[in-house]
C-alpha cells in the first residue's frame, strides 16, 4: 500500500500551491492541457485513496505496531485529498477562464453570421435571377394567349408584339451608347494640397524648367535658322520653303515635318541616339540630391527658388498684360494699327481666292523669317524705325507701368498747380528742379539740393529715385544712437548721399553725404554671418574713417550696389582722363 501511495504523492507540500487570486493568467492551449491531464489522474487517486481508507481497518487489528503505520498512511491521504482539492479547484477556475475569453473572442458567432449573410446573398441572386428569366420568358408568352378573340383584335396585338421586339432589340443593341449620354451631376473633387516643403519647391521648379526645355530648344533653333548661324542649313531651309510656297505645299509641309518629328521621337523612344539641333545643346551639369541640409541652407534654397519663381511669374504677367492691354486700347495709336491690319485682312480673304491668298501669305512669311528678320537684328537702328511687331510689342504698357505713369502724372499735376501763381516763380518747397526735362526731385524733408546741401545739379540718378531704404552702420561710433541709424540711401552724379529717417525737416546733422571720389574701397557685405545668403549690405571704406561704413538691411542690396559701383567707377575714370597724375 505504501508503495501505492508513493506513486501517488506529490513531492511539494500545500504551501508551494499558489492560491486562486495568486495563479497566473495561462493561454487556453495551457488551461486545454491540465484540464485533459488531471481529470485522469484524479480518478486513480480517488479509487486508491479508497482502497487506502478500506485497507487499515484490517491492519489495525493485526496489532500496535500497525496502529502506527496507519496513522502515517492516515495523514498521507489527508495531504493527498488537500492537494486533489486544489487541483479541483484549479480545473474550475481554469475552465470558467476559458469560457470567458471563449465568449469575449465570440468566433464562433461572427462565423455562423458570416455564413447567414452569404447564403442570404446566394438566395438574392437566385431570386434575382429567376425574376429575370420569367420576365425574358413572359414577353413572348404574352402574344398568343387571344386565340379567340376578333381578327382586328389579334393583328393590332401582333403589331404591339412586333413594335415591341423591335424595341427590345433596338434597345439591346443600342442601349449600351444610349446610356452613355445620360446626364449625370458633375462630381467634385477637392484636390488636397500639399504643405510647403523646401524639397518639394525646388523639385516643381526643376520639372518645370524640364517640361519647358523642348520649347525652349525648338525656339532657340528657329531663331538660329532666322538669323543665319549656320549658313549652309538656312540656305537649304530658304530653298525649299520657298519652293514649297510657290507650289502651294505649305501645310503638307508642316504636317510631313509633324509627322518626321513623332517618327524620330519613337526611335528615339526606342533607344536611337538621333540628336539634331542648329545650336548645340548646353547640357547642365545635374546637380546630387541634398538630404542633409542645415536650417541656413534650406533658408537659402528657399530664397533662390522663390526668386527663380518670382521673375518667372514676372515675365508671364508682362506677356499677358501686354496682351491685355493691346486689345483693350490702353495705348490707342498701337491697337490702331493691329485694328488697320485685321481689316486689310479680312476684306483681302473675302475678295481672293483662297489659293491666291495662301501663296501670298506664305511667300511673305518665308521672306520675313529669313531676310527680314535677319536684316532686322543685324541692324536695331532699323528695327526700331520700320519693325511694325516689335515697335508696337516694346511699347505696350504693363499693369505696374501705367500705374507707375498715373503717380507720376499725378505728382506733375500738383506741381503745377503750385507754380501756377507766376511763371517766374520758384520751385515749390521740398522740390529740386531738373533744369534740362522741368522734373523735380524732392525728399520727404525737403528738396533735394537743400536737405544734403549740394548744388541744384545734383540730383538722385533714375535707378534710385525714391532712394533705397537701409540702416547705416556708423563703426567708429560708440554711443547707440550713432552707431545705427535708419533712413535712405541714394546716389547722384558725384556724391552718396544717406538720410536719416530721424533727422528733423529743417536739420541736417545726422545725414550723410560722401563723395564719389573719396571712396576708397567698395564692396559687398554681410552683416551678421549667422544669416543664409551673401548679406544685404554694402561697405564702403573713407579716407575720414578707421573703419568702413556699412549700408545694411537693404531689400535691393544688389541694384544699388550694381548703381553705386558704376557711377563710382564712371567718376573715377573722367577723373583720370581729366588729371592722368592723379
Amino acid at each position: 500500500m505504501l508503495k501505492r501511495l508513493d506513486r501517488i504523492r506529490f513531492r511539494g507540500r500545500r504551501d508551494d500551491f499558489l492560491d486562486l487570486a495568486e495563479s497566473p493568467n495561462t493561454s487556453d492551449t495551457e488551461c486545454s492541457e491540465e484540464v485533459v491531464i488531471k481529470p485522469r489522474t484524479s480518478v486513480r487517486e480517488t479509487e486508491e485513496v479508497r482502497e487506502a481508507e478500506v485497507e487499515p481497518q484490517g491492519d489495525v487489528q493485526a496489532g500496535p505496531g500497525s496502529f502506527s503505520a496507519a496513522l502515517d498512511d492516515r495523514t498521507d491521504l489527508n495531504e493527498v485529498k488537500g492537494h486533489l482539492e486544489i487541483a479541483l479547484l484549479e480545473k474550475h477556475y481554469l475552465q470558467e477562464e476559458l469560457r470567458k475569453l471563449k465568449e469575449e473572442s465570440n468566433v464562433d458567432s461572427l462565423k455562423q453570421e458570416l455564413e447567414k449573410e452569404r447564403c442570404r446573398r446566394i438566395e438574392l441572386e437566385q431570386k434575382i435571377n429567376d425574376a429575370l428569366r420569367s420576365r425574358l420568358e413572359d414577353s413572348p408568352s404574352q402574344t398568343p394567349k387571344a386565340p379567340s378573340a376578333p381578327s382586328a383584335a389579334g393583328s393590332d396585338k401582333q403589331k404591339e408584339t412586333l413594335v415591341d421586339t423591335l424595341l427590345k432589340w433596338l434597345y439591346d443593341r443600342f442601349g449600351v451608347y444610349i446610356e452613355d449620354f445620360r446626364f449625370q451631376p458633375e462630381e467634385m473633387t477637392v484636390e488636397t494640397e500639399e504643405p510647403l516643403s523646401a524639397k518639394r519647391l525646388t523639385e516643381n521648379m526643376r520639372r518645370l524648367k524640364r517640361g519647358f526645355r523642348p520649347v525652349t530648344n525648338f525656339m532657340r533653333n528657329l531663331s538660329a535658322l532666322s538669323s543665319w548661324y549656320s549658313i549652309y542649313t538656312s540656305a537649304i531651309a530658304f530653298i525649299v520653303y520657298m519652293y514649297v510656297a510657290w507650289n502651294g505645299w505649305v501645310i503638307p509641309m508642316f504636317l510631313f515635318l509633324a509627322i518626321l518629328r513623332l517618327s524620330l521621337n519613337y526611335l528615339i523612344a526606342k533607344g536611337w541616339r538621333i540628336q539634331w539641333s542648329i545650336v548645340p545643346e548646353v547640357s547642365e551639369p545635374m546637380e546630387p540630391p541634398k538630404e542633409d541640409l542645415t536650417v541656413s541652407e534650406k533658408f537659402q534654397l528657399v530664397l533662390d527658388v522663390a526668386q527663380k519663381a518670382q521673375n518667372l511669374f514676372g515675365r508671364m504677367a508682362n506677356i499677358l498684360e501686354k496682351i491685355k492691354n493691346l486689345f483693350m486700347w490702353v495705348q490707342p495709336e498701337l491697337t490702331q494699327k493691329l485694328y488697320v491690319g485685321l481689316w486689310l485682312a479680312f476684306i483681302s480673304s473675302c475678295l481672293l481666292p483662297y489659293k491666291l491668298l495662301g501663296f501670298i501669305i506664305g511667300v511673305y512669311a518665308g521672306i520675313k523669317f529669313f531676310i527680314i528678320d535677319f536684316i532686322f537684328k543685324s541692324c536695331p537702328k532699323l528695327r526700331q524705325r520700320y519693325d511694325t511687331p516689335f515697335i508696337i510689342w516694346t511699347n505696350l504698357p504693363t499693369d505696374l507701368q501705367l500705374k507707375e505713369r498715373s503717380n507720376t502724372m499725378l505728382g506733375r499735376r500738383v506741381i503745377a498747380a503750385g507754380g501756377r501763381g507766376s511763371l517766374t516763380a520758384a520751385a515749390p518747397v521740398g522740390v529740386s528742379r531738373d533744369e534740362d526735362g522741368g522734373r523735380y526731385y524732392s525728399t520727404k524733408r525737403g528738396a533735394f539740393h537743400e536737405v544734403f546741401n549740394l548744388p541744384e545739379s545734383e540730383r538722385p540718378l533714375t535707378v534710385c529715385e525714391t532712394g533705397w531704404r537701409c540702416c547705416l552702420i556708423n563703426r567708429d561710433r560708440k554711443t547707440p544712437t550713432d552707431y545705427i541709424r535708419n533712413g535712405v540711401l541714394y546716389v547722384t552724379e558725384n556724391y552718396l548721399c544717406f538720410e536719416s529717417s530721424s533727422s528733423r525737416s529743417g536739420s541736417s546733422k545726422r545725414n550723410k553725404v560722401i563723395k564719389l571720389l573719396e571712396i576708397t574701397d567698395i564692396q559687398k557685405y554681410k552683416v551678421l554671418s549667422v544669416l543664409p545668403g551673401s548679406g544685404m549690405g554694402i561697405s564702403i571704406a573713407t579716407p575720414s574713417t578707421q573703419k568702413p561704413m556699412v549700408f545694411g538691411a537693404m531689400m535691393h542690396r544688389d541694384e544699388a550696389f550694381e548703381a553705386i559701383y558704376t557711377q563710382y567707377m564712371k567718376i573715377v575714370t573722367m577723373a583720370t582722363a581729366i588729371n592722368p597724375e592723379t
